[in-house]
C-alpha cells in the first residue's frame, strides 16, 4: 500500500515523532514545509500559498524540497487540500495527516471532513496527533487491533444516524444499536481482547482512538 504523508501547519506541540519510515512521500502544506525541515525531515513536495512563512524562509523550502508549487493567496481550496490533490495525483492508498489539529478549530473541523472525499476516492485517510489518530468509515465489517499507544476508542456518528453498530471484544459490546447524531454511547470504550471488531449497516463512523494527556510521557 502506497502510503503518502501530509503536514500541516497546525501548532508544533500537537505533532509526535515523525520518521520517514513511515510513509514513501512527504508532502508540506505551506507551514508545514518548514515544519517538515525543522523536524530534519525529508520534503519531497511542498505545496502552498505560503502567506504563514517569511520569504526567507520560502527560499529555504524551496532549496530543500524536490519540488515547490507556489499557488495564488486567491483560491478554491486550502493549502492542506492542494497537499490533498497532490497525493491522489501520486497514486496515495493512504494519507497520514499531521499537524492538522489545534489552534482554529474552524481548521481541525474542516481538516477532518477531508477524510470523507478520501474515502469516495478510495484512499485511507488517518490523522494523528500527540494524542489522536482519527479516521472516517463507512458502512460495513471493521477489525481493530489493540494499541498501547492510544487505549481509548470512540465511535463518533458523523452521518444523522448509525444503524446496526455492533461491537465485539469490546470492554463496552453493542449489539445492532441505533445511534444518532450527538450521542456520547460509544465514547471511551476500550479492546478486552488484542483485536475486536465492529460493525454497522448504514452511516458514516469516526474512530478515534485516543490516551489521556498524562499518557503521553
Amino acid at each position: 500500500m502506497k502510503t503518502i504523508a501530509i503536514v500541516g501547519g497546525g501548532p508544533s506541540s500537537y505533532i509526535p515523532e515523525l520518521s520517514s519510515d513511515l510513509a514513501s512521500l512527504w508532502i508540506g502544506a505551506d507551514h508545514g514545509a518548514k515544519v517538515l525541515i525543522e523536524k530534519g525531515m525529508p520534503v519531497d513536495v511542498a505545496v502552498g500559498d505560503f502567506d504563514s512563512v517569511s520569504g526567507d524562509m520560502l527560499a529555504l523550502i524551496q532549496a530543500k524540497a524536490q519540488e515547490t508549487k507556489v499557488y495564488p493567496q486567491e483560491k478554491n481550496e486550502t493549502d492542506l487540500e492542494l497537499a490533498v490533490n497532490e497525493a491522489i495525483d501520486r497514486q496515495a492508498e493512504r494519507i497520514l495527516f499531521f499537524g492538522v489539529t489545534g489552534g482554529r478549530m474552524d481548521h481541525t473541523l474542516a481538516n477532518i471532513q477531508l477524510l470523507y472525499p478520501l474515502l469516495q476516492h478510495g484512499v485511507e485517510g488517518r490523522i494523528i496527533d500527540n494524542q489522536n489518530e482519527m479516521e472516517l468509515k463507512l458502512a460495513g465489517s471493521h477489525t481493530i487491533n489493540y494499541s498501547t499507544s492510544y487505549p481509548y476508542i470512540s465511535f463518533i456518528p458523523i452521518s444523522l444516524k448509525v444503524e446496526g453498530l455492533t461491537l465485539h471484544n469490546f470492554k463496552y459490546p453493542l449489539e445492532k444499536e441505533s445511534v444518532p447524531i450527538g450521542s456520547t454511547l460509544c465514547l471511551s470504550n476500550q479492546l478486552c481482547e488484542d483485536t475486536g471488531t465492529y460493525f454497522f449497516k448504514e452511516g458514516i463512523v469516526l474512530v478515534v482512538r485516543s490516551r489521556d494527556e498524562g499518557d503521553l510521557k
